[in-house]
């Protein structure tokens, strides 16, 4: 009889280890806050040239794009403007994914050390179930 992963380990510690490191990384996913500040008005790309900062924001973004999709309506043979369309879109789902803040919600250290012991020990378990073991 094979255990987990067709190896000599124990198909009780795989099953084990599995639903704690679910379980841990299940509560430490849920721990974290995502928030956005995407939108039209909103600063995608920053940079300082000539003693100013300039902004680019998501809606000049948009102005190339349209730009380009009334390019490729024209002439769909057009390289240039499949070059500004799809740029466009490159940009604008570059600048929403880095406009994404991530953070850690307030909790105890009685909860943090559950979600590291279930997520690490699950994950430890997990593994060691898939060694194969001399008899």
């Amino acid at each position: 009889m094979r255990g987990a992963g067709g190896t000599s380990g124990g198909a009780g510690q795989f099953f084990i280890g599995f639903i704690m490191m679910c379980g841990g990384f299940y509560m430490l996913l849920n721990a974290i806050h995502v928030t956005s500040s995407f939108g039209f008005g909103a600063r995608l790309y920053g940079f300082a040239a000539y003693g100013s900062n300039w902004g680019i924001t998501s809606g000049m973004i948009m102005i190339p794009f349209m730009f380009g999709v009334a390019m490729i309506f024209y002439n769909s043979k057009n390289v240039i403007g499949w070059l500004i369309a799809i740029g466009s879109i490159a940009a604008l789902i570059f600048g929403v994914i880095s406009s994404i803040r991530f953070s850690f919600r307030s909790m105890s250290a009685f909860d943090l050390i559950t979600i590291l012991v279930l997520s690490m020990g699950g994950l430890g378990l997990f593994l060691r179930s898939l060694k194969k073991f001399d008899d």
